[in-house]
C-alpha cells in the first residue's frame, strides 16, 4: 500500500464542525493535538472537572442525536484555547475554552440554541491528559479511504461528503476497501509509525448531512444492504510520533516473523 494523505482533519470540540489542518505532528500514544479535547457535557451528564475521564457519547451533545450542531461553523486557536462559533459566515459567539467565564457565556449561547436537547444546564469540559472525548477510551486516529466512499457513491447512486465519516486521514490512491487489509499491520509516514488496530462501525451520526444539518440518508442501512456491514474507515494507534502533511505517502511497513 502507498497512499497519499489528501486530508487532515481534527474536531476540538466533540460534534462540532472539523477544523482542516495542513500539516502536524503526531505524539507516540496520542491522537491529533486538540482532537476531541473538549465536549458539551449534557445537563444529566456526572463529571468532576478534577479528575477528567472519559464518558460514552451519549453523555454528550453528538451528532448522533443532536444534527442541529451540524449548521455551526466553529474555528478553535490553539495558541489562545479560544472558540469562535459562526452560522453562515456570521459570529455568533466567541470564548476561551480555559477560561470560567468565557465558557459560561458559551454553555448559555448552546443551551439556547439547543433547548430541550440540552437536557438541563450544559457544562463545557475538558478531557483529561490519557484520554480524548472520541468514541473509544484509548487514543486513537481515524483513517478514511476516499475510494471506499467513491465505490459506496457509486453503489447508491448519491454523492456522499467524506465528512460524514469524521475522520482524522483521508487518504486516496489505494484501491476500494483495502484499508480493511491493513487491519493489524503498521503503516509510516517518514518517522511516524501507526498500527491499524479495527475497522470503524459507524453509528447514525452519518446520516447527518454536515453542511445543512439535515438527516437527509440513511447511510446506516445503505451501507448494510449493499456490502453486509456498518464500517467505514479504520483505527490507528500511533507506535513511533513523527510529522505528517497532505501529500504525504503513507506505506505499509513489512511484517516481521515472530
Amino acid at each position: 500500500m502507498a497512499a497519499k494523505i489528501l486530508k487532515i482533519c481534527r474536531y476540538p470540540v466533540k460534534g462540532l464542525s472539523p477544523e482542516h489542518l495542513s500539516e502536524t505532528t503526531l505524539e507516540s500514544g496520542g491522537a491529533l493535538i486538540n482532537d476531541r479535547r473538549f465536549a458539551l457535557a449534557l445537563g444529566s451528564t456526572q463529571f468532576d472537572a478534577k479528575t477528567p475521564h472519559w464518558l460514552p457519547k451519549t453523555s454528550f451533545l453528538a451528532l448522533v442525536r443532536n444534527e442541529k450542531l451540524a449548521t455551526l461553523e466553529t474555528v478553535f486557536d490553539d495558541e489562545t484555547d479560544t472558540l469562535q462559533v459562526l452560522r453562515d459566515g456570521n459570529q455568533l459567539v466567541r470564548g476561551k475554552l480555559t477560561n470560567t467565564v468565557d465558557c459560561a457565556i458559551l454553555e448559555d449561547f448552546f443551551l439556547n440554541y439547543m433547548k430541550d436537547e440540552a437536557q438541563g444546564k450544559l457544562r463545557l469540559v475538558e478531557a483529561g491528559s490519557e484520554t480524548i472525548f472520541t468514541d473509544q477510551k484509548q487514543k486513537l486516529i481515524s483513517i478514511v479511504n476516499l475510494a471506499s466512499i467513491r465505490d459506496f457513491e457509486r453503489v447508491v447512486a448519491k454523492h456522499i461528503d467524506p465528512i460524514r465519516f469524521r475522520a482524522n486521514i483521508y487518504i486516496d490512491g489505494v484501491d476500494p476497501w483495502s484499508e480493511f487489509d491493513l487491519v493489524g499491520k503498521e503503516i509510516s509516514c517518514g518517522e511516524l509509525t501507526i498500527e491499524v488496530t479495527e475497522r470503524i462501525d459507524r453509528c447514525a451520526a452519518i446520516n447527518v448531512d454536515p453542511q445543512t444539518g439535515v438527516r437527509d440518508i440513511n447511510l446506516i442501512n445503505l451501507l448494510k444492504s449493499s456490502f453486509g456491514h456498518i464500517e467505514m474507515g479504520v483505527f490507528a494507534k500511533i507506535k513511533n510520533g513523527g510529522h505528517i502533511a497532505i501529500g504525504d505517502a503513507l506505506n505499509t511497513l513489512p511484517m516481521h516473523n515472530s
